[in-house]
């Protein structure tokens, strides 16, 4: 199985909206309306890409990087949304991130957040190499309740030996 990420495009949008609000994914984003999708593909501190089956074109999913224009040398992972779970699209995906933001982008740091209860996404995130850094308790207000955010991190020099 080959992922390919593109650069997102304006007629992938609708893919993109209806599969952040997918009852298997809305519990774990905080959805960002059509307009903000469209304001990200030209934004300077923005990567949104696209990922799709190398064979067939097939979209699988998308992924939101930030922090490209900072001088820090710190990406963040700010979103990566699968279609189809359980096939290892997210792994394939995540991996190519990892290589472009430590071998293209030459990145220090690579770090994310995600849903305390999102345990599947977790357990992918520390399998690949991420180190916990923190919880951000109670952050999010879902309702009448609060969720928390974990805070991940890869650095270049553990990428090169993950």
């Amino acid at each position: 199985m080959t992922i390919t990420l593109r650069t997102t495009e304006e007629n992938d949008i609708p893919f993109v909206s209806e599969l952040e609000h997918a009852p298997e994914n809305s519990p774990y984003v905080i959805p960002w309306q059509t307009e903000r999708h469209r304001e990200a593909l030209t934004h300077p501190d923005l990567q949104h890409l696209f990922a799709e089956k190398t064979e067939t074109g097939h979209p699988v999913g998308y992924v939101i990087l930030a922090g490209l224009a900072q001088p820090h040398d710190s990406i963040e992972l700010m979103r990566i949304t699968i279609a189809e779970k359980g096939k290892g699209y997210g792994r394939t995906i995540l991996r190519q991130v990892k290589q472009w933001a430590f071998t293209e982008r030459h990145a220090n740091r690579l770090w994310l957040d995600v849903k305390e209860t999102n345990e599947r996404a977790l357990q992918l995130y520390l399998s690949e190499g991420f180190q916990i850094e923190g919880t951000l308790r109670e952050c999010l207000k879902a309702g009448d309740t609060y969720e928390s955010l974990i805070v991940l991190s890869m650095l270049g020099r553990e990428y090169s030996i993950s």
